[in-house]
């Protein structure tokens, strides 16, 4: 079966998402980092053939954008749908293809094809992955998707689920081990939520620039 890889995006506008990194450095560096931050996933993981990429965009009026002219060749743009978080997600894994999945958000900077090859490596051995955010949420999700959820609109480990706050990651995972789920933990990694969370970020960019 075929492998896949998901980025979960919202389409990049002024003034739309990423409020408190927004207030913190400006609605328009908030753009131009969204879209330089997308851009440059769908370069690594559009083009890697190891699995098939897709671009799971919200609002769904989205699809008709100017992201499909940029998409990479392997890569395809499907919607989220409506709902929390949860329910889109948990849409995303059920209409995709058979295989195996790893879906990604689109405001982590520091995600290299090495993250996903080694989650789809873990589901070798567990039933899904999870990848630590150090706010307490998470960046990556992986299944096997092995067997179907019960129900027609259940979000099956998606629910129930604090969204948005400490407590997601750890309501995901008990949410997992209730529907009986071997849970791995990947790598952690940092997300860009508000001002401090992105000079933390371009200190790293700097240090790693040093290095050569």
């Amino acid at each position: 079966m075929r492998r896949h890889c998901v980025i979960f995006a919202r389409r990049p506008q002024l003034g739309i998402g990423k409020r408190r990194l927004a207030k913190d450095i400006g609605e328009l560096p908030t753009l131009r980092f969204q879209r330089a931050n997308l851009r440059r996933l769908l370069a690594i993981l559009g083009r890697d053939r190891r699995w098939q990429c897709w671009l799971a965009l919200s609002p769904d009026s989205a699809l008709q954008s100017e992201i499909n002219a940029t998409l990479p060749p392997n890569c395809r743009v499907i919607a989220q749908g409506t709902g929390d978080l949860g329910q889109r997600m948990g849409r995303v894994f059920r209409q995709l293809p058979p295989g195996p999945v790893v879906l990604v958000g689109s405001d982590i900077p520091e995600i290299g094809a090495r993250h996903i090859a080694a989650a789809f490596s873990k589901l070798g051995e567990c039933d899904a992955v999870l990848g630590p955010a150090g706010d307490g949420g998470f960046w990556l999700v992986a299944m096997r998707r092995i067997r179907r959820f019960p129900g027609a609109n259940v979000q099956g480990p998606f629910s129930p689920v604090r969204w948005s706050s400490e407590f997601a990651l750890p309501d995901t995972m008990a949410a997992m081990r209730a529907l009986n789920m071997h849970v791995g933990i990947g790598a952690t990694l940092a997300d860009i939520d508000n001002g401090r969370d992105y000079a933390r970020w371009q200190a790293r960019q700097m240090r790693q620039a040093r290095r050569g």
